[in-house]
Order: C-alpha cells, then structure tokens, then sequence
C-alpha cells in the first residue's frame, strides 16, 4: 500500500482524547465523502464519544477549512488529510 491509498485523519485537543490516538490511517481504494470518512473513524473506535466530539469540530481537507458544507457532499482524495479540531477554549 503507497500513501495514495490512503487518507490520513488527524485528531487535536479533545477529539484526540475521545480517539484515544492522535491519528488513524484509512486504507481506501478511490474518493470518499467526509461523512464516509466520519463513518470510517468513528467505527475504528467503539465505546468511545469520537462521534459527539467530531460532530461539534472544525474539519481541514489539507489546509482547506471545511466550514458548513455538507459533510456527505465533500470529496477527500486518496493521500488527502483530514483534520478535527475541537472547539476550544480561552483568547
């Protein structure tokens, strides 16, 4: 397997403490959605709050924000990165 087949998922601040890891590795055989990436990792760790804690995160496709978009409709390319970061607290 060579990076192109797979997406990289980086976890910050809580979503790392719900993860209990700081990245996952995603084998994939073309495009995802984000959803389908939410899906993917959430399910690589059972019993734990990742689902809560992603669903209230901001979310980078390489250095690009994803902002409001509907997760089911934004392309993550094999080799992309993912990355969920928490709210977070204090100035």
């Amino acid at each position: 397997m060579d990076e192109t087949d797979v997406v990289h998922v980086h976890y910050w601040a809580g979503a790392k403490h719900a993860a209990g890891t700081g990245s996952d590795r995603l084998e994939v055989d073309g495009a995802l959605t984000l959803a389908d990436v939410v899906r993917r990792a959430v399910a690589l760790h059972p019993g734990t709050d990742l689902e809560r804690v992603l669903a209230v995160c901001s979310t980078l496709i390489g250095e690009q924000p994803v902002g409001s978009q509907d997760p089911g409709s934004v392309r993550v390319e094999p080799g992309a990165t993912v990355e969920f970061l928490p709210p977070f607290a204090g100035g």
